[in-house]
């Protein structure tokens, strides 16, 4: 066997012959040439770059050099790499433990990484979601302080004793939030809607000068008046301000302050005045939330995309450092974070969010979120007993992490003693014995031994290899389509005087198309029929997507042209352009006996109506207007107006059957098509039965006319009749 490269060196003794092949090395190679040159350049550039500043032309002459060398760097490093493979990697037994390493070690230390960061998120989205919720509910306790104003101002019959009443209510509120501010602007223009008898009770005007003003209000200037933008409800939520620029305030400090605001308005149809109350997210307030939440919130910056820069306000007091309370730099336990707030801008009403940091400590929220009672083993509580636990079970794969280490360890050393007998059975193959399997797993020992195995043996082992990656395949398509039919819901469907029934048989393993039942109300409910351009894993993984998008859209948009509409822009973003999907969704009115729905390029409704005896019914096709969804021509226009909505009155029996067009496109061996119009004529005539055997001879009919052709696109079919009456 040849023996691998090594690096070239001078050796006393062969030195002419060494510095010869150095020298060609560095004249005859692109390598060489890239080293020789670089060399040359910085030799000339680097005296002068002690003395002055390179002029331009040296300056580009002097990066020529630095990509040589940079080139022959690279060149060098990829060699160094080839030499340690072969060198280092030679001995089976190195290749072993670095295997086992890889395959055992490094494993494991991902997996136990993945869940300490899993654990981390989900520590910092509750911990989010705690502040978040915290915050909401100062807002709510905002409105309710600015209602209570409302009334106690009602009472008022003098500007004294407005401003005494506003004066007493802040002063009572401030010992609890700190800060707090209240002012009765006018108000002029708004009508609401209130109810004769409470309206009464309650004085259009008050007789006092407005606007009047109680509390320090030393965050911001009070408002004279109401923005237009808040309506009748009032307002309860965040406002932000900025600090101006001073001494006082570091250039890199975050300047940004927020309020609860809350807006309260008397019951009355015009109401003439209302109430402005600011509470300011005070030291004290924090120190509350860190109280109940055990989170400590820290600097506060908006988040301002193109929108008007924030009031400027003043700093009501002096916050504290942002730094851990345990000592100068946060601990183990404690860590930063950061939780979105959402505000509103003051004079125009668009929300904004606002990004405050917080520290967490990570011991105190597991024991708040984990304790169910004090009572556990040896006075631990029950979160603390689960930890114990997670350290047992962590600690005992540590260790049987380590024992599996040794053992590898061990069988590297057992194998490698097995190289010599190994090397015999090669032999023994050579001579005729060949049932001695020998693998080949590099160009290096075991590799040598096993090269005259593989000349025989090397196609039996690349089609047991092949047959065994289609039959990894064909299971993992098998899964993909289980967990495909779990996407669509499962009938009999269960609707208070509708009658539902569904299925779907793909062409492949895995089906483009689509159906489901959205609930709506308790007499309304929504069908929606899809079908994906194309078949196979591409259009099951668009139909997967798609479930998502109407599941999130069908709470949105209950008008079928208005969720049709939705449902396009969403799926245009998304979908590649190669394809598209036909969909049709209807929304039935049980209760008022009728059906509204909106066509989107899909096969057309057959309705059967119920005012004929059996076998007598007349089918009928509805086929409204509509262009398929996810063609991203424009943003959307041309679809929403090709598209129409239909409704149609739906009396007790009436059939209404949905479909694909896997169903009318189902084509013989004369490649003729099933078409719409036949469906149409067998659905008529076995319209009175029961969905089992209408499902089972519509399918007689489609394999009777298919013949010995295979089935070519996915068939989906919907049964929908409305009930008799008990």
């Amino acid at each position: 066997m040849a023996e691998p490269d090594r690096p070239i060196a001078l050796l006393p003794g062969d030195t002419p012959s060494r510095w010869r092949t150095w020298r060609a090395w560095l004249l005859r190679t692109v390598p060489g040439r890239a080293l020789v040159l670089g060399l040359a350049i910085k030799a000339i550039t680097w005296p002068i770059t002690l003395f002055s500043v390179l002029p331009p032309p040296l300056e580009a002459v002097d990066m020529v050099g630095s990509l040589a060398l940079l080139f022959a760097a690279a060149y060098g490093i990829s060699r160094l790499g080839v030499w340690a493979k072969r060198r280092l990697l030679w001995r089976v037994r190195r290749k072993l433990i670095l295997s086992y390493v890889f395959v055992g070690v490094v494993p494991a230390l991902l997996v136990i990484t993945f869940f300490l960061l899993a654990g981390l998120i989900l520590l910092f989205n509750v911990s989010s979601y705690l502040v978040q919720s915290r915050v909401r509910s100062l807002s709510d306790q905002a409105r309710f302080l600015a209602q209570t104003a409302v009334v106690e101002a009602q009472r008022s019959v003098t500007t004294e004793a407005l401003l005494e009443t506003m004066e007493r209510r802040q002063s009572t509120m401030e010992t609890r939030y700190p800060f707090v501010s209240i002012a009765v602007v006018p108000v002029d223009g708004l009508t609401c809607e209130v109810e004769p008898e409470r309206a009464a009770r309650v004085p259009k005007t008050l007789p006092a000068a407005l606007p009047a003003h109680a509390g320090p209000w030393a965050h911001l200037d009070p408002p004279d008046q109401l923005p237009q933008w808040i309506g009748c409800d009032g307002f309860s939520g965040i406002v932000a301000y900025d600090l101006p620029a001073s001494d006082t305030i570091a250039p890199d400090e975050a300047r940004t302050r927020l309020v609860m605001r809350a807006v309260a308005y008397p019951e009355s149809p015009t109401p003439t005045w209302a109430v402005v109350l600011d509470m300011p997210l005070s030291v004290a307030i924090e120190r509350r939330i860190q109280d109940e939440t055990g989170i400590r919130m820290g600097d506060v910056a908006a988040l301002q995309e193109g929108g008007q820069p924030l009031a400027l306000g003043r700093p009501v007091e002096e916050r504290p450092a942002d730094s851990d309370p345990s000592g100068p730099t946060l601990s183990l336990a404690a860590q930063r974070w950061v939780v979105f707030l959402a505000y509103h801008d003051w004079n125009t009403g668009e929300p904004a969010t606002a990004s405050a940091a917080i520290v967490i400590n990570m011991w105190e929220i597991y024991n708040r979120i984990s304790v169910v009672s004090q009572s556990g083993l040896g006075g631990l509580n029950f979160g603390q007993v689960l930890l114990l636990v997670l350290a047992m079970v962590g600690t005992l794969f540590l260790i049987i992490q380590f024992v599996a280490l040794v053992i590898g360890f061990a069988l590297a050393r057992q194998i490698t003693g097995a190289v010599h007998d190994l090397f015999t059975g090669t032999q023994h193959a050579r001579a005729g014995d060949f049932g001695h399997q020998i693998p080949v797993r590099a160009r290096d020992q075991l590799g040598e031994l096993a090269e005259s195995f593989n000349l025989m043996t090397g196609e039996v082992t690349t089609l047991l290899g092949e047959m065994a990656e289609k039959g990894r395949m064909e299971q993992e398509m098998f899964a993909a389509r289980a967990i495909q039919q779990k996407l669509l819901p499962t009938g009999p469907f269960h609707v208070t005087g509708l009658a539902l029934n569904a299925f779907c048989e793909p062409a492949r393993e895995v089906a483009g198309d689509y159906y489901d039942v959205l609930p709506i109300t308790d007499s309304m409910v929504g069908l929606l029929i899809a079908d994906v351009s194309g078949k196979g894993l591409a259009a099951g993984l668009y139909m997967a997507q798609l479930k998502v998008i109407v599941q999130s859209l069908a709470r949105l948009h209950h008008e079928p042209k208005e969720f049709l509409s939705a449902v396009n822009k969403v799926v245009s973003a998304n979908l590649d352009d190669r394809s598209f999907i036909t969909m049709t969704y209807g929304v039935v009115d049980v209760e008022r006996g009728e059906m509204t729905f909106a066509r989107a390029g899909h096969c057309p409704l057959i309705h059967v109506p119920a005012d004929r005896p059996p076998g007598m019914r007349k089918a009928r096709l509805l086929t409204p207007d509509g262009l398929v969804v996810g063609l991203n021509i424009d943003d959307g226009t041309m679809f929403d107006s090709l598209l129409k909505e239909q409704t149609i009155t739906l009396a007790p029996g009436d059939l209404v059957v949905w479909f694909t067009d896997g169903i009318s496109e189902t084509m013989n061996e004369a490649f003729d098509c099933f078409g719409e119009a036949r469906l149409a004529q067998v659905i008529e005539q076995y319209a009175h039965l029961p969905f089992d055997q209408l499902r089972s001879y519509v399918l007689a009919e489609l394999r009777a006319f298919a013949g010995a052709a295979d089935q070519h696109d996915d068939m989906t079919m919907i049964f929908m009749k409305i009930e008799e009456a008990a």
